[in-house]
């Protein structure tokens, strides 16, 4: 199963960036999704940042498996979780 955020809507609003995340995280894993797709948009680059720094987060990096920036769109990043 895969599940995608846009962050797009609300790209200035922090706090309702920080929910989001957590919001679709805590959904990969309440379902037991395989990959959640991220798009912060490419716009200067700062919401692509934040949206890492929150992934590299030592307790929300121990939900995960690992990231991949997407090659061709670099306005997107894709999350892979793996369950036993």
């Amino acid at each position: 199963m895969k599940l995608k955020l846009d962050l797009h809507d609300i790209y200035n609003k922090g706090d309702q960036i920080d929910r989001a995340l957590h919001g679709i995280i805590q959904e990969a894993i309440r379902v037991k999704a395989t990959e959640v797709e991220i798009i912060p948009g490419k716009g200067s680059g700062q919401l692509k940042k934040k949206v890492l720094r929150f992934l590299d987060q030592k307790e929300i990096k121990a939900l995960y498996h690992r990231i991949d920036k997407d090659a061709k769109n670099h306005g997107r990043l894709f999350v892979y979780f793996r369950w036993k």
